[in-house]
């Protein structure tokens, strides 16, 4: 069973940048599809970038496509979401989920893992 611990969320400044970790326990994240979301107050949630088990494929929301980077690192077991140019609508509880398959794009719902998430805030 599969344990998704996010980090490296707090508060920024609007132009400013983060990078979210997403570490793995109780196995391996080797086989498993990543994918990072979001959900603001208010909001429904929402699939920002998604990265192959292999991490040769991603894809990404076009609303952060060119901002935001995923990437994984297998031998850590860590995924991780770079993010520039945050703006204040950034700003919401960023989670991470994996799902045991090969390619991208999934719906939350569809994964069979999910994190607990780390908050954003961007001030103005």
């Amino acid at each position: 069973q599969l344990q998704l611990v996010e980090s490296g969320g707090g508060l920024v400044h609007s132009g400013g940048s983060l990078r979210l970790s997403c570490e793995a326990s109780g196995g391996t994240l080797n086989n498993y599809a990543i994918m990072w979301f979001r959900q603001a107050p208010g909001k429904e949630r929402e699939g920002l970038a998604c990265i192959s088990s292999t991490g040769s494929r991603t894809n990404y929301k076009d609303t952060v496509d060119g901002r935001f980077t995923i990437s994984r690192d297998n031998a850590k077991n860590t995924a991780y979401l770079q993010m520039n140019s945050l703006q204040p609508e950034d700003a919401a509880v960023y989670s991470c989920a994996a799902r045991n398959r090969h390619g991208c794009w999934y719906r939350y719902i569809d994964m069979d893992y999910w994190g607990k998430g780390t908050l954003v805030n961007v001030s103005l």
